[in-house]
């Protein structure tokens, strides 16, 4: 495999970064409308918000992509990290590069005190719960959402 650079998304990397995303929404058979896309992509590089995105580069193409999101908790004084969003091409998986992503973003996450890092995936993505299951535990919590009129998930 070639080397794999991993790196912050710069206002430069727009376009990889929606054909990952759009890539990604596309494995969970989900749309989000442009306008949100463009937020939060605008959010991503204001350095104000609490969210935050990493590309994985192999020969000038990006091939993975993870968000993530710092949060208040109620169970501590320091924030929580919430991995939202982690994907991989399709062409690339399997070689580590989903690993290093959720390794970037523990580090960035220690670095900037958090006191946890969570996230959710589909119960049926059997791959990535492997990953998963090597590098962090599950906690054995199911999740609930209930999505309010008017307002968007």
């Amino acid at each position: 495999m070639t080397s794999v650079i991993l790196r912050p998304v710069t206002a430069q990397d727009h376009a990889a970064w929606l054909e990952l995303w759009q890539a990604y929404l596309c494995f969970y058979e989900s749309e989000v409308a442009d306008p949100v896309s463009l937020s939060t992509w605008q959010r991503l590089l204001d350095p104000n918000e609490p969210t935050h995105s990493a590309l994985a580069w192999a020969d000038g193409k990006a091939v993975g992509m993870v968000n993530w999101i710092y949060h208040r908790s109620n169970w501590s004084i320091e924030n929580a990290c919430y991995l939202q969003d982690l994907y991989v091409d399709s062409a690339q998986r399997g070689v580590g590069i989903g690993r290093r992503l959720i390794e970037h973003v523990y580090a960035a996450a220690k670095a900037d005190n958090c006191i946890k890092v969570h996230w959710l995936t589909h119960e049926t993505n059997a791959t990535a719960i492997s990953l998963y299951q090597q590098v962090a535990e599950r906690s054995g919590f199911i999740q609930f959402r209930k999505g309010l009129e008017g307002n968007h998930d």
